[in-house]
């Protein structure tokens, strides 16, 4: 009996998802639930396992392919009850490889170039894993037919014409190095959204500078302490949360977006966090976040940061989020102007932090300084509101003390 594996019911607002890899071949063995092929969606990879264990008939999409819920994947043979598909280097049984022709298997890539130049692959030999055909491999087969003399026949001499530079042809612009790769769901969604707050949004955003000088000295001296307690160290971004959901209470519009000709207000706050995964940017959002202590923020921080790295973000994960934070100053920057989250209204930006000459109490002394940048959507949020509430933060964060008292 075979099964039929399918596209899965994909989350609300998602209408489609592209193929993005093939973890098995045809004839392979495979266990329940062990991952077939990978589907992505404009914000996570979805693995479809496998519901049985059995032997994989057939694919009926390839790398590239979209997708839409309800569509036909794979196939897979049943084993007969009793028996489990078992991990093998082997190749299909002789009684199945008599029937099936001996193809070559090739990568996405590879398959492509041959395509372009019209490649028979029959004849080529792979230096990838069992044989596969590899990119490498094509690019070699055209090199070396390019370099092999054609048959020459006598013609006629033709009038002299007035001498023009050949024109660079596919394989010669392959051959010097220009690649061409689909973007993913991810970045094309990245894309997309970028465009749109930029046609959608009036885009202002206002500076400040902060003194990190007692919230460094603060960490110095719970540092042990507080990583006894809840597992994890003390980081600037549980400040910067905390500070924020306090300016957010200040000034609710910040909070709020734009729908239509409607103002929403939210009474709740889920903060999203800018994490960098290998996919690109991703912001998962912290739920409730006001309700968190500093413990708890700083782990689900961490966990999201290792999820997005590993690729496990659910939708739920990314979806949501009124006001976000990023933190450009892991990388480096010194001073930038986020682009809002839509729909969002508003977003904080933090930047590296450096010693500079400030004047206290009449001297000057070196102090930690961090640039910060709020962008906004004037639509909607007043200047004077946006530097307020960037204001709020400089002195909740100038003052820890502040967050405690609620000042």
């Amino acid at each position: 009996m075979s099964l039929e594996i399918r596209v899965p019911t994909l989350p609300e607002s998602i209408s489609d998802a592209t193929v993005v890899a093939l973890h098995k071949e045809a004839g392979d063995p495979v266990k329940r639930d062990e991952p077939i092929l990978d589907l992505e969606t404009d914000k996570v990879v979805l693995e479809v396992p496998a519901p049985q264990a059995g032997q994989l008939t057939r694919y009926a999409k390839v790398v590239g392919d979209v997708v839409t819920p309800g569509e036909l994947l794979a196939v897979i043979d049943e084993l007969p009850a009793g028996k489990e598909a078992v991990e093998t280097d082997d190749k299909p049984a002789p009684a199945l490889a008599d029937k099936l022709p001996e193809l070559p298997v090739l990568s996405p890539a590879a398959r492509k170039l041959a395509r372009q130049h019209d490649i028979d692959t029959g004849g080529l030999s792979g230096s990838g894993k069992d044989g596969r055909i590899t990119k490498q491999d094509v690019m070699r087969h055209i090199e070396q037919a390019a370099q092999t003399p054609a048959p020459v026949e006598k013609v006629q001499p033709e009038p002299a014409a007035a001498a023009t530079p050949p024109p660079v042809t596919s394989a010669e612009s392959d051959l010097r190095g220009i690649r061409r790769e689909p973007m993913s769901r991810l970045r094309q969604r990245i894309a997309q959204r970028l465009v749109q707050v930029q046609r959608e949004a009036a885009i202002l955003t206002t500076f400040n500078e902060i003194n990190m000088h007692a919230i460094m000295a603060t960490r110095s001296r719970y540092r042990d302490e507080f990583e006894k307690r809840y597992g994890t160290r003390l980081g600037f971004m549980s400040f910067f949360i905390k500070a924020s959901i306090q300016a957010l209470k200040r000034f609710p519009i910040v909070n709020a977006s734009v729908d239509g000709s409607d103002i929403i207000y939210h009474d709740y706050y889920d903060i999203g966090i800018a994490v960098s995964s290998p996919r690109g940017l991703v912001v998962p959002v912290l739920r409730n976040a006001d309700k968190s202590d500093f413990g708890e923020l700083e782990n689900r921080i961490i966990e999201y940061a290792e999820r997005a790295k590993a690729g496990t973000l659910e939708i739920n994960d990314l979806t949501g989020g009124t006001f976000s934070i990023t933190n450009g100053g892991v990388f480096g920057s010194m001073l930038s102007t986020p682009i809002l989250n839509p729909p969002q209204s508003a977003i904080l930006g933090m930047h590296t932090i450096q010693q500079r000459p400030i004047v206290e109490d009449g001297n000057i002394v070196a102090r930690p300084i961090m640039y910060l940048a709020l962008s906004y959507d004037h639509r909607l949020i007043d200047g004077r509101d946006a530097v307020q509430f960037l204001v709020s933060i400089k002195e909740a964060l100038e003052d820890p003390a502040r967050l405690l008292i609620g000042l």
